[in-house]
């Protein structure tokens, strides 16, 4: 959801909100919200000019038929195979939301996940296998967190692309419950 306050303004980039706007804007100025501009998480949010609103069941459509370029989720646990689990801890009722739809078509939205590298107690969110109910199964293509971005190739698993600044590939394995092969043109996080 926080995006948009990332996205050089020079470059031009259409984002949508999963509850119904295209051309998504940051998050407004203090003092000027608009309580009716709301993103999927309840935030208020600004339009850029020539933005579009519409209803999620629209908005759904559009992410389901794959017509979002790429998706950018969170994640409680992702797993070398690309495997997403992001709604339910078991024995706690999250909800649903939107996540399913926004990775129901992995072959034409590119799926990228952003999340901390391991949980509040320090467990690895990166698993062999999820043992949290899936989202959805082989949709995840990339994984951000805060100390590397791996690449999920379906048939070879993670490679380890880029690192933090004062991390080791040590560190990263330690935090890592899958097994990683790590990319020969590794570069530094961006």
């Amino acid at each position: 959801m926080a995006v948009a306050i990332f996205v050089d303004p020079s470059i031009e980039v259409h984002l949508q909100s999963e509850n119904g706007i295209l051309d998504l804007g940051p998050y407004p100025v203090e003092g000027s919200e608009d309580a009716d501009l709301i993103n999927a998480g309840k935030e208020t949010v600004t339009l850029k000019p020539r933005a579009a609103v519409f209803g999620s069941e629209e908005s759904l459509g559009i992410i389901r038929s794959g017509r979002i370029n790429l998706t950018i989720v969170g994640a409680m646990q992702v797993s070398a195979n690309g495997d997403l689990a992001n709604w339910m801890l078991p024995g706690k009722v999250k909800g649903f939301g939107g996540a399913m739809d926004l990775v129901s078509n992995p072959t034409k939205t590119k799926v990228v996940v952003v999340t901390e590298h391991t949980d509040k107690k320090g467990n690895a969110k990166i698993v062999p296998r999820c043992a949290f109910p899936l989202t959805g199964k082989g949709c995840v293509s990339r994984i951000i967190t805060d100390l590397a971005v791996f690449d999920v190739e379906f048939a070879k698993g993670l490679t380890l692309t880029e690192i933090a600044d004062g991390v080791t590939v040590t560190e990263i394995k330690a935090k890592t419950a899958s097994p990683f092969i790590v990319s020969k043109d590794l570069k530094p996080m961006l």
